[in-house]
């Protein structure tokens, strides 16, 4: 018997719901989390002894096994070794850090980048290094778990906006002004639970007549929208008047890591102060020139048919979905008020155990998805979150599309409750 059996604190976390679900889902083998892959990330992945099919990767441009991202990453592995063993400050820096800083600078047309561990990183050290005591962080409260973490992180006051509601926005920081606390807001490009946009130009707009410094979290836009690729912000024409943007290599870039893009005083800030950068080991190498090599490849004429194949196959499946009567939620509407479709198309399940359920039985015919269930999406709003490629087909697509009917389809409900 543990010694601290009877310690309040561990009581408590034995009681906790997350972990009590998961475990439950394990014993019946039924649990969509911590699955092992044993295959590369692509359209088909092998998972427990079968290949299946993968709708919950962020692989958006199915760069994760592209030769030259391999390449890029090999090489670097081969020269620098498996790791720096030690921080940016001191040992951790490479030359391959520097290339990929001055890259990403350049793609984002902006003065400095800095380059963080892991996606998580940059949001906690861009965040908990330029907000401090007095300020104030205005969050949309569906942005992204690292983006209130790192509001939590500082000595900052910490309120949210009801989700993409300029209005709301506007009164927190008419509020914020009139007390004279300067204010930082930070919003997602596009959510990751539902994939909509923030209208990122409003929200520019609102901040620029409040004088607040705006971020916005680019990961799950990179590589995917604005001409150049960089996001939300440029979609919407509002780059020039986003100060602060970070993103993820996680996802259409494909290894980890992430970055921050701004001016030189506000990367510099960060580059000496941000806890987040300087007490953590710097990215392995390998990650680092996969990232390079990504995102040069982005920036090239196969990145953008990439990124025009990705969204096209997000449109085949949601149309296919919609033509099925799947339910799914709203598509995200763009700086035109014309409807978009990003790469995440989520289906509507509802509650948290008939979600699980049906999350076993798509995954028993051959299709993986990702689930989000409370706390990551509102209580009774479960989601099958899926997430297309520019490697899937439209056979693939259609396939998935009717497994997904056959799983949710009313004849299929009344049969499993008899």
């Amino acid at each position: 018997m543990l010694r601290n059996q009877k310690n309040q604190m561990v009581r408590r976390l034995q009681d906790n719901w997350s972990m009590k679900i998961v475990r439950a889902m394990q014993l019946e083998g039924k649990s969509p989390y911590f699955r092992a892959m044993q295959s590369a990330n692509s359209p088909r992945v092998d998972i427990d002894g079968r290949p299946r099919m993968m709708l919950g990767s962020n692989n958006y441009l199915g760069l994760a096994d592209h030769p030259l991202v391999m390449e890029g990453a090999r090489k670097a592995l081969e020269r620098f070794g498996a790791g720096s063993t030690g921080s940016r400050l001191l040992n951790g820096t490479i030359d391959l850090h520097l290339e990929l800083e001055a890259e990403i600078a350049d793609w984002y047309g902006t003065e400095a980048a800095i380059v963080f561990t892991t996606g998580h990183q940059s949001n906690l050290g861009t965040v908990g290094t330029l907000a401090g005591r007095g300020d104030v962080i205005v969050a949309d409260a569906d942005a992204h778990a690292s983006l209130h973490d790192a509001a939590r992180f500082t000595d900052a006051q910490s309120i949210r906006f009801r989700h993409n509601d300029v209005d709301s926005l506007a009164e927190k920081l008419a509020a914020a002004a009139k007390r004279g606390r300067p204010a930082m807001v930070t919003v997602d490009g596009v959510y990751s639970m539902e994939g909509d946009l923030a209208p990122v130009d409003r929200i520019a707009e609102v901040c620029l007549e409040h004088n607040a410094l705006l971020l916005v979290d680019e990961a799950h836009a990179v590589g995917v929208f604005g001409r150049n690729l960089t996001g939300v912000s440029e979609l919407y024409g509002a780059a020039d008047r986003t100060p602060l943007r970070t993103g993820t290599f996680s996802k259409s870039i494909a290894t980890t890591g992430g970055f921050a893009v701004g001016s030189h005083d506000l990367i510099d800030v960060i580059r000496t102060n941000g806890r987040a950068f300087l007490f953590t080991a710097s990215g392995v190498p390998a990650a680092v020139g996969g990232a390079l090599a990504a995102v040069r490849l982005i920036r090239s004429a196969e990145g953008q048919e990439r990124a025009e194949r990705c969204l096209a196959n997000a449109r085949f499946l949601r149309d296919s979905l919609v033509s099925l009567g799947i339910p799914l939620a709203e598509p995200a509407i763009g700086p035109d008020g014309a409807e978009i479709v990003t790469p995440i198309v989520p289906v509507i399940v509802g509650e948290s155990l008939r979600a699980f359920a049906k999350w076993h039985e798509l995954y028993e015919r051959g299709v993986f998805a990702a689930l989000a269930h409370y706390p990551a999406v509102p209580l009774d709003h479960a989601l099958l979150r899926l997430a297309v490629t520019a490697e899937h087909t439209f056979a693939d697509l259609e396939e998935a599309a009717e497994a997904i009917h056959k799983v949710l389809e009313p004849d299929n409900e009344r049969q499993l409750v008899a």
